[in-house]
């Protein structure tokens, strides 16, 4: 508790180039200190600490208050210049600098400072008055309305590149330039209101004090204003300058800039609720242009919820639910072809849909989605009206849109009293404009199974009449949609009740026995849902052809086959693929050429299933019956995403085996399995799960064969070849199988592997040896195949061998006659003849 003590053992820090701790030391001493001198003493020495660091602002800082203790103390005095010129202030350094040499006058060293930091400030000088003489000529071509066309072109294009430099943003916005950039945009000409922009847009990024004055500058509803017009350059360009300044306020795309010290923003949180505000206006005024309602909600959709879900703020999905929810259930629940129509583009109400759908994902927790949902079903309730038909065209619009968005919520909503009836009953009616949004919006309810029942019992003739009396091409299209697209889905729900592939919880007895002992009720498995059951349904759904039918399925128009129905059927396919006597007959009738559409888009769930599904064909199939021609590299993919800490140990093993069996049929496989899985199969041949890292291991086997995995094993600094060695000496006869075939191939593909092998652990020839009298034929054939390998090698590690009991085992080997063991003596004399060959051993006299 000495500081004297506590500043020398921050002296002897400093010395051992321990900067940290020396603060640290110069800092305890601080708080334990009464005397002013030693006080000054250890800011200084702390400021040298902070120097090192690079944390110039606390380096200056700690220097200044040892210069208030004592204002002659030199050493002070220098380590704050430094600190300050590093900092950018030159003219600040220059004068603590002159200080220095005013006090030494002979000290060469602050000479040397003084004039270097003197021809430092000239020069900052002459650019700083030569980018002001830039600027103001800029501005002067700009604003003169005589300025040739090509000059105000060159002049707006430079204008933008200074802007992009942190220095000529800085002059720009000393001199006015803010104000001159206005007058540019009130011009109203296309190309200098977008060189206006694109500067400003320049001049914000990663610069939150100076985004934040020119957006109370320029104004929040001007900059919504022009990105209202009808000019999609200038829309966008105004969408990126609010993105630019959004980003600053989030504390996003932030640069370091030496010199700059980040100005005191207030309350960025009032800045951000005032533009999402603005931004939710535009989506229902009048005044604003298609385009500039799309690029409103695209911001929307970029910068309210979160990026990271681990964030726990997810205050601004809040604030916009509360306050903006009617305003965008407004936008998709408009219909263009009514007189009333705000302008839209093709895009705005399904861009509409996906906010509606992000700020649902948003929520985190069911009292904020409970408020989400009765603001949704209270507003569409709000424009039912029996008497008005246009405005309850808009509710029914505003569910088909939801049910774009967040799906659940709007089966909710289609669950609502009389919503269902409202649209089977508005196809019934005389106007085309009815029946056109009944039709969309049955298209979109009927992916539910109760709703798809729903609508055949009530709609389907309904749907059947429209379609044969209407002229308009729209309803017809929608009209067979609803009806095919309710039939498959209809089916497919079938096929998963009768195969069980839906998902159920698996009870755990115990807990079963407590729910029994409690009285609660615990729901029993129906007899007919028992495996024995299940597995009969599946021969018999096989017998009669459903694979045919499912493959009939899968081709059936986009507008049909919806992302749920892929799901169901992925299901069906995957409980199909169960037993493996039954794979060979799915890819004849054209299951597997089926199943990559599925794996490759749906739902998360439904591509899971169907990779899940091509990985069972994949695992024991031919590889060019099961996927003929290009299909096969397709098939990698879908496997690949199976290789993944968050999928079942059985998706893994399966996808493994079927990576396995691919990158065994051809090298152009094995090089796409390569760029895509190696890193994952390496990872799995760490597992502690023994059918894992068989499986991984046993895909590297043959993996190993292409030259480009070959050199990632020759590379220095890597954990490879030492892996496949220790494998070679674990307990589990398949895992050595496989290792010690990658290990045999290897080392015959690459001579440097062969002294590598002998580097990697000191356990390589115990391991080696073990293998050569391994009681498993295959163990120890590949065994000598590798002990012959690095004979053949080289001299060197062969004599090596020689002098190891290696040679005795080599001797006892080859004098066995067994002609089962034949093709594994002859690697032995091999081995030994090759030893003859290099002069280490001698052959037998007769």
């Amino acid at each position: 508790e000495d500081p004297v003590q506590l500043k020398e053992e921050g002296n002897k820090y400093f010395q051992a180039n321990d900067y940290e701790r020396a603060a640290q030391s110069y800092t305890q001493a601080m708080k334990l200190n009464k005397d002013k001198a030693l006080q000054a003493v250890l800011y200084r020495n702390r400021a040298a600490c902070f120097l090192k660091k690079e944390e110039y602002a606390k380096a200056a800082s700690d220097a200044s208050r040892a210069i208030d203790i004592n204002s002659s103390d030199i050493k002070a005095l220098y380590r704050r210049s430094q600190a300050l010129e590093k900092l950018g202030k030159l003219d600040q350094a220059f004068k603590d600098a002159q200080k220095c040499a005013t006090i030494e006058p002979r000290n060469k060293n602050f000479q040397e400072t003084l004039r270097r930091l003197g021809a430092n400030i000239q020069e900052k000088l002459r650019i700083q008055f030569s980018t002001d003489l830039r600027v103001q000529k800029m501005f002067e071509i700009l604003l003169d309305e005589n300025s040739d066309k090509e000059k105000r072109e060159k002049a707006a294009n430079n204008l933008i590149i200074l802007g992009r430099e942190e220095a000529g943003a800085e002059r720009i916005f000393q001199n006015n330039g803010v104000s001159l950039l206005l007058q540019l945009i009130e011009t109203k000409n296309p190309e200098l209101v977008l060189a206006a922009v694109r500067t400003l847009s320049e001049m914000c990024t990663g610069h939150k004090a100076r985004a934040t004055a020119i957006l109370h500058y320029l104004g929040i509803d001007n900059i919504c204003m022009w990105m209202s017009v009808d000019n999609e350059e200038i829309s966008l360009a105004v969408c990126s300058l609010l993105q630019a300044i959004t980003d600053c306020l989030l504390g996003q795309g932030k640069e370091e800039h030496h010199g700059k010290e980040e100005a005191v923003v207030l309350d960025t949180k009032k800045d951000l609720r005032m533009i999402t505000m603005r931004l939710l206006d535009m989506l229902v005024s009048k005044k604003v242009s298609g385009q500039g309602r799309d690029r409103a909600l695209n911001l929307l959709n970029k910068n309210i919820p979160r990026k990271d879900l681990k964030d726990h703020d997810n205050s601004r999905t809040v604030f916009v639910v509360d306050n903006g929810l009617k305003k965008i259930l407004k936008v998709v629940g408009q219909i263009p072809e009514l007189p009333e129509c705000l302008p839209l583009t093709e895009n705005t109400q399904l861009s509409a849909s996906v906010l509606l759908n992000k700020l649902y994902d948003d929520l985190r927790c069911d009292p904020e989605r409970d408020n989400y949902r009765v603001i949704c079903e209270e507003y569409i309730k709000s424009k039912v009206d029996p008497q008005d038909m246009d405005k309850t065209l808009h509710a029914i619009q505003m569910v088909s849109g939801v049910l774009q968005g967040p799906f659940d919520l709007g089966n909710k909503l289609l669950g609502m009293k009389g919503v269902m009836e409202m649209m089977v009953a508005l196809c019934g009616s005389e106007r085309e404009i009815d029946q056109l949004v009944a039709v969309e919006a049955l298209i979109h309810a009927s992916t539910k199974l109760s709703r798809a029942t729903f609508i055949i019992s009530n709609g389907v003739a309904l749907l059947k009449e429209i379609y044969k009396k209407t002229k308009n091409e729209k309803i017809k299209i929608r009209a067979l949609v609803t009806s095919d697209k309710t039939i498959l889905y209809s089916v497919a729900s079938v096929l998963v009740n009768c195969t069980n592939s839906y998902d159920t919880k698996e009870l755990v007895p115990e807990l079963v026995q407590l729910a029994k002992f409690s009285k609660q009720h615990v729901p029993e498995e129906h007899p007919k849902d028992k495996k024995d059951f299940v597995v009969k349904r599946v021969k018999r759904l096989l017998k009669a052809g459903v694979v045919s039918a499912l493959a009939c399925m899968v081709k059936a128009d986009s507008a049909i086959l919806t992302d749920q129905s892929k799901e169901l059927i992925a299901r069906v396919f995957l409980a199909l693929c169960e037993d493996p006597k039954d794979r060979g007959t799915i890819v004849a009738e054209g299951g597997g050429k089926a199943l990559i559409p599925l794996a490759l888009e749906g739902t998360e769930v439904g591509k899971i299933k169907a990779s899940h599904a091509l990985a069972k064909i994949a695992a024991i199939s031919n590889p060019d019956m099961a996927f003929p021609g290009e299909r096969v590299y397709e098939v990698v993919r879908p496997l690949v995403s199976l290789l993944n800490t968050e999928r079942d140990g059985l998706q893994n093993y399966e996808a493994l085996l079927g990576l396995t069996n691919f990158s065994g049929r051809s090298d152009k496989l094995r090089k796409i399995v390569k760029e895509k899985a190696l890193p994952d199969i390496e990872n799995y041949m760490f597992e502690n799960h023994d059918q894992l890292r068989q499986a991984a291991t046993e895909c590297m086997c043959n993996l190993v064969v292409n030259k480009e995995v070959q050199e990632r094993f020759v590379a220095d600094g890597n954990d490879r070849l030492k892996l496949v060695v220790l494998l070679c000496g674990e307990d589990d006869e398949k895992v050595q199988v496989a290792a010690a075939g990658a290990l045999a191939m290897l080392t015959a593909a690459q001579k440097k592997l062969c002294s590598k092998m002998t580097e990697v652990t000191t356990q390589w020839l115990e391991i080696l040896q073990r293998l050569c009298l391994h009681d498993n034929m295959e163990v120890q054939h590949r065994g000598l195949v590798i002990a012959f390998n690095l004979i053949n090698a080289d001299k060197d590690l062969a004599k090596k061998l020689v002098e190891t009991e290696l040679l005795e085992i080599l001797t006892y080997i080859g004098k066995q006659e067994d002609p089962k063991k034949q093709h594994i003596i002859n690697v032995a004399h091999d081995c030994l003849t090759r030893c003859m060959d290099y002069g280490l051993i001698k052959p037998l006299s007769q």
